[in-house]
Order: structure tokens, then C-alpha cells, then sequence
């Protein structure tokens, strides 16, 4: 699990965010957690399968609603 492997990077994961647009969800994350980039990653995108403490991916669906909870990875 990530805050396993992440001690010390905060907040790992934003269960509250599934639902709300993409845009307020990367401002939220940025907002409580300094030490990660943040991204959004549309529906179809193909993304690298590399797991990094120091970044979190939200995924949308085609409206930009985040479809999937953020966490670190």
C-alpha cells in the first residue's frame, strides 16, 4: 500500500475527491500535499507503470469528473 511505502510524503490518497471535477481535485491535492506534482490523466491516455511517491495521477472521464480515488503512485 502506498503509505507504506511512502512514510514521511503526508497525505497519500483523497477518497473525498471522486466525483468533482479534475481541475478542483488537482488544486485540493496541491493545496494538502506540497511534496507532490500532480496530473490529470484523461480517459484512453496511456501513462507509464512506474510507481513514485512524489506523484499523484487523477483520473477523468471525458467530462474531466475524476473516476478513479487519487493517490500517490
Amino acid at each position: 500500500m502506498a503509505s507504506d511505502l511512502c512514510d514521511g510524503m503526508g497525505k497519500s490518497s483523497w477518497p473525498e475527491l471522486l466525483g468533482v471535477y479534475g481541475e478542483v481535485a488537482v488544486a485540493t491535492i496541491r493545496r494538502e500535499n506540497r511534496k507532490v506534482s500532480v496530473v490529470i490523466v484523461k480517459e484512453g491516455m496511456m501513462v507509464t507503470m512506474d510507481f513514485r511517491c512524489d506523484r499523484v495521477r487523477v483520473w477523468v472521464d471525458k467530462k474531466g469528473i475524476v473516476k478513479q480515488v487519487p493517490a500517490l503512485g
